[in-house]
């Protein structure tokens, strides 16, 4: 189940690597969709905006753990590419204490400070009690969360990109089944929804755990790789905290455009909850991009093959530029369409503010697959740290769009907030891969 990228056709091994992960993650959002769909047509605009509110406290929270599983995968990736299975083996055993450490970490902290952030971001009044009881739930399963991606991250590193992809397949269909169970059958307001994510992000991680129990000696471990290592665990942090603190670097742009919108009312969190829902849909494939670039890039580096990195990020552009014109097509034609499945009909000026929304963040999504495609591209290579400052420039971007273009503009400022930051961060990311590439030719040499 192993995949070797280190020879062959660029193209042919990113298309191959990328399809499965696009699958899941297409399921993934799906069922984030089903759960905002349920929210908004069974339970109300209300608790629609009060899920929505949390979003940007959400990926702050939530993409730290994802960043950090992500960046704890690449020196997994590069022993597999110098084929080092010893080293790789104890890499594997010190990602297991560091990441029970984290997990255990985060929960607390987030658990004990959720109702204070959701108060301090303005939450409106009238819904920031079904944000608490969403959001504290979803980090409640911070640990499941975790588990999770760090054995899917470490499948995807030695070249499997399709078992993580059916776990994660089968916890969405049972996260939509829990859906309805907490919902309609069992009562339980916006909480039930977080309690269906967290449970099936716990069964998933189960199903990755058994099959590498089965399947995958490679990644198997004994008492001596288990041992803890000061060196193994300096080069994990210094993989998976830049990651970890690059995307919640961003989310703190999101959280102060997050703020402005709620100053704007309940309708226009609604507008973005839903518009949201959908972008992220859309923009999965460019998502996946950056993971299979991420794998590429260290088997490749972990190789001593170079040279093979700059057609792979052709490779990946072409097909991200692609995607992200139908994309578009898709968005325009159907976008209104797709709004009315969380709003009812009559909810008129959430389904136009949401299009709109959704179609400004559309004719941008080839910049963003840049910022994906290079900066885990960069990350892949080793350079986490650099890549992190792209998530700076993201910060930037959304700070200012949200403290100052929000205020002065309203709704529409908020539609470009992402576009913008994307579009920074590229402007950043092109220099330092050039930058990176001059400084790994001459190590090649």
């Amino acid at each position: 189940m192993t995949k070797d990228m280190t020879s062959g056709s660029p193209m042919k091994h990113v298309l191959s690597f990328t399809i499965p992960l696009i699958f899941g993650n297409l399921f993934q959002q799906f069922y984030s969709m089903v759960d905002t769909i349920i929210v908004g047509r069974l339970l109300g605009t209300g608790p629609l905006a009060a899920v929505g509110s949390t979003g940007s406290i959400n990926f702050f929270i939530i993409g730290f753990c994802l960043g950090i599983c992500s960046g704890f995968s690449i020196p997994v990736a590069q022993r597999f590419g110098s084929k080092d299975f010893s080293d790789l083996k104890r890499f594997v055993g010190n990602i297991i204490w560091l990441s029970a450490a984290f997990s255990v970490l985060m929960t607390l902290l987030t658990v004990a400070l959720c109702r204070p952030i959701l108060e301090w971001m303005s939450t409106p009044a009238d819904i920031i009690n079904d944000a608490y009881s969403y959001i504290v739930v979803i980090f409640w399963g911070i640990p499941f969360i975790v588990f999770y991606n760090v054995l899917a991250g470490l499948l995807r590193a030695v070249g499997d990109s399709r078992t993580p992809v059916f776990f994660l397949v089968a916890a969405s269909l049972l996260n939509i089944g829990l859906d309805f169970l907490l919902v309609l059958v069992i009562p339980m307001g916006v909480a039930g929804t977080a309690w269906a994510t967290v449970i099936s992000q716990a069964v998933s991680g189960l199903g990755c755990f058994l099959f590498i129990l089965k399947k995958m000696p490679l990644l198997h471990v004994g008492r001596e790789d288990l041992k803890p290592r000061p060196r193994y665990m300096k080069r994990l942090c210094g993989m998976g905290l830049p990651m970890g603190l690059q995307t919640s670097i961003t989310a703190v742009g999101n959280v102060i455009l997050q703020t402005s919108v709620n100053g704007l009312g309940s309708v226009a969190v609604a507008s973005v909850t839903a518009a949201s829902k959908l972008s992220s849909f859309f923009s999965t494939a460019t998502d996946s991009l950056g993971v299979t670039m991420s794998t590429y890039a260290g088997q490749n580096i972990g190789a001593g093959k170079p040279e093979r990195i700059g057609k792979g990020l052709k490779a990946g552009m072409f097909i991200g530029s692609i995607y992200s014109v139908l994309a578009l097509g898709i968005t325009f034609f159907f976008g209104k369409s797709l709004v009315h499945l969380f709003v009812e009909g009559s909810q008129e000026v959430i389904i136009n503010q949401a299009y709109q929304y959704m179609l400004v963040n559309a004719l941008f999504f080839i910049p963003l697959t840049g910022v994906n495609a290079i900066r885990l591209l960069i990350q892949g290579m080793g350079y986490s740290k650099l890549a992190m400052f792209a998530g700076v420039f993201e910060m930037v971007a959304r700070g200012v769009t949200g403290l100052v273009l929000v205020p002065a503009f309203g709704f529409i400022a908020a539609c470009f907030a992402s576009p913008i930051a994307w579009i920074m961060a590229d402007s950043f990311l092109i220099l330092a891969y050039r930058r990176v590439m001059k400084q790994v030719r001459r190590w090649g040499k």
